[in-house]
């Protein structure tokens, strides 16, 4: 086997050009060096270098060895910053905030696959609105956080924290079953301007998103209801009280009374985001269910989940 030291000596000097450039380089003697290679060269049964006057020169057996040195110590600087990822998750604590409807679908898989594979990490979750908790991200509360923003309002989170779409869907219609309008493929949203609306509070951003999606067709809608939870939105809509928007998420754990139908002709849509603070990339636990909530986000996006 060749020694990883003896390889490293010969990339630097063909780096170099010299073997006293080499030798100042990696803080060796010249006399050192040249020991190096030439102990190199008995293991591989080659002449590795050709010595000039002034300048070392490899040859065709050397530039061939350094190549291969170049994809060994890839190799070998990928493994050791796998091996401390793996030893950096072996404790602490990772502490995530999320709305409702990624909570109960990609974060709840990605926290489960997370725990399953390092059940030593403590995993803190908290849930509200994203106006809620971004802030708490800024100030060093929460690790990561999931937000969302919709077509036509500005995202709820600044340009202090770095931002990572997950995934983009759409925004469907809620109506309760034996609707006029419950049969059809879709429906029009100008169809519904009659309609009792139920949004959320002027405290989430799908209050505003209400607004403007149906002003672009034309329409203010009557908001007859505020409700902040998806869940007691659904059971209202169900009771044939009034209709919603609903994400694409929330279909995941629908109430069955409903009938959820895309919007024409311009379905509205809403972005999923994943938000840090820019210090927190290189973080083992946080590089870690960074993946895991991609792996979760692109199984939901094409079915799998």
């Amino acid at each position: 086997m060749l020694e990883i030291r003896r390889l490293k000596v010969l990339r630097e000097v063909a780096l170099r050009g010299s073997i006293t450039a080499a030798a100042e380089a990696l803080s060796y003697t010249p006399s050192a060096v040249s020991q190096q290679i030439a102990a190199l060269e008995r293991e591989m049964s080659a002449v590795l270098v050709e010595r000039g006057p002034h300048s070392i020169a490899l040859t065709e057996a050397g530039h061939i060895l350094v190549e291969h040195t170049e994809g060994v110590l890839e190799h070998l600087e990928l493994a050791d910053e796998q091996v401390k990822a793996i030893a950096g998750l072996r404790g602490g604590r990772l502490r995530l905030a999320t709305f409702r409807s990624a909570g109960e679908t990609l974060v709840a898989q990605a926290l489960m696959d997370f725990h399953r594979a390092w059940p030593a990490v403590e995993l803190r979750l908290a849930e509200g609105e994203p106006e809620e908790y971004l802030h708490r991200v800024a100030a060093g509360e929460f690790d990561l956080a999931l937000s969302f923003d919709y077509d036509g309002v500005p995202p709820p989170h600044d340009d202090t924290l770095a931002c990572e779409d997950l995934l983009t869907e759409e925004m469907l219609i809620a109506l309760p079953e034996g609707h006029r309008l419950a049969d059809g493929p879709s429906v029009a949203l100008a169809d519904l301007s009659e309609e009792p609306w139920i949004t959320s509070s002027v405290r989430s951003s799908v209050h505003e998103f209400t607004a403007i999606a149906c002003g672009w067709e034309g329409f203010e809608p009557h908001v007859a209801f505020e409700i902040d939870d998806y869940h007691m939105a659904q059971a209202l809509v169900a009771a044939g009280v009034g209709v919603t928007f609903i994400p694409a998420l929330s279909t995941h754990t629908a109430n069955p009374h409903l009938r959820v139908l895309p919007v024409r002709p311009r379905p509205p849509r809403r972005r999923v985001c994943l938000v840090s603070r820019e210090s927190e990339s290189t973080s083992p636990c946080v590089a870690e269910m960074t993946r895991l909530l991609r792996l979760a986000a692109a199984a939901l996006s094409t079915g799998e989940r």
